[in-house]
């Protein structure tokens, strides 16, 4: 049977985040259900909830970094159990049948995955929640399980910025040695700081803060670069092997492509937008480099990131939250004052005004 969900959700683009309830749907043969536990707050939860990409549908409860414990599983549930702690990322859907999703891609679906909110289910058009409530139904297929040794409010924004930072790294072939940069020092970022060290990378963090170079030292990387300073930028000139780009805001990839050597690979996770200012294309002719971009991580990958967390001991650095402080957590993301993930604590939901 359906049953009755609570949640914070946003009902235009405009209103703050408020208390919700709505039905979750009777789980099918091959679901799983589950007590969310704790849910990460990704910057894309913000620019869903206030429509900055035009797709919105209202009213939408954000969240994509789902940890929790199974309470129900269907008759075709073969993986999980009650009582197991797993989790849910960015997608709880595709086609199952195309090129893509026999790749075991299927964030690259040929028909459209379904994302964990603000997309139509395939089966019946409803309109997907996220995690930002008390349950979430998620097909098998799309459900996660959680290593003993990660802590399940640390591992919640490994579904998401984990698994962006490190797919892309895998894919590429980045290997022990290679001299990785990682620009942007935010939730993305911090994370691909750890793995490309623990890839055995030299890792060169580029900000644009003089404030941040300490604290880029702390996660873990070798040597940091303040992008503001031509001085230091011409000194890597033709450096790098692979650049990773998490900053989600236009900004000059010229001189970043710069820094490459010949062949080497400028990888963008958080850019949507448009590239401003123009590239130059002979950034890319003269020295045969690659602009590429990476969208999250398949589901075989995705839990292969939960367990290269586990063996290497990577862990998201987290700022445990009250729901009811979401939309003041939101005023602080969009000024990045955030270190380097909020992540709810959902039991705090018991204690929300009721919707």
């Amino acid at each position: 049977m359906s049953h009755q969900a609570n949640a914070y959700a946003a009902h235009s683009a405009e209103s703050d985040l408020a208390p919700f309830s709505f039905e979750r749907r009777t789980p099918r043969p091959d679901d799983v259900s589950i007590e969310i536990d704790y849910c990460g707050v990704c910057h894309s939860d913000l620019h869903v909830a206030r429509n900055d990409w035009g797709f919105s549908q209202y009213p939408i409860v954000p969240g994509h970094e789902i940890v929790g414990r199974v309470t129900a599983v269907g008759s075709d549930v073969t993986k999980y159990k009650v009582g197991d702690v797993v989790g849910v990322g960015c997608m709880v859907d595709s086609c199952r049948h195309c090129s893509a999703c026999e790749d075991d891609l299927e964030q690259y679906c040929l028909e459209g995955m379904t994302m964990t909110y603000g997309s139509p289910d395939r089966h019946d058009g409803s309109l997907t929640q996220g995690g930002y409530s008390d349950s979430v139904v998620v097909s098998e297929r799309f459900v996660v399980s959680i290593p003993d040794k990660l802590d399940p409010a640390v591992a919640a924004p490994i579904l998401c910025a984990g698994i962006t930072t490190y797919s892309p790294l895998r894919h590429y072939g980045v290997k022990a040695g290679d001299k990785v940069g990682i620009i942007g020092m935010g939730g993305l970022g911090h994370m691909g700081v750890k793995f490309a060290k623990a890839l055995g990378c030299e890792v060169t963090l580029f900000t644009r803060s003089e404030a941040k170079v300490a604290e880029a030292k702390k996660q873990g990387a070798d040597h940091v670069i303040v992008s503001t300073d031509d001085e230091q930028m011409a000194a890597a000139a033709e450096h790098f092997d692979f650049l990773l780009d998490t900053v989600p805001v236009p900004h000059d990839l010229n001189p970043y492509l710069a820094t490459l050597k010949y062949d080497g690979t400028h990888i963008l996770v958080g850019l949507m937008q448009e590239v401003d200012p123009a590239l130059m294309g002979g950034n890319l002719v003269m020295k045969r480099r690659v602009l590429a971009g990476s969208l999250i991580g398949g589901m075989a990958e995705t839990q292969e990131v939960l367990d290269f967390c586990a063996e290497h001991d990577i862990t998201c650095d987290i700022e445990m939250l009250d729901i009811k402080n979401i939309n003041e957590a939101y005023e602080r993301m969009q000024k990045g004052d955030v270190k380097y993930r909020f992540v709810i604590d959902m039991a705090t939901l018991k204690d929300a005004p009721p919707a």
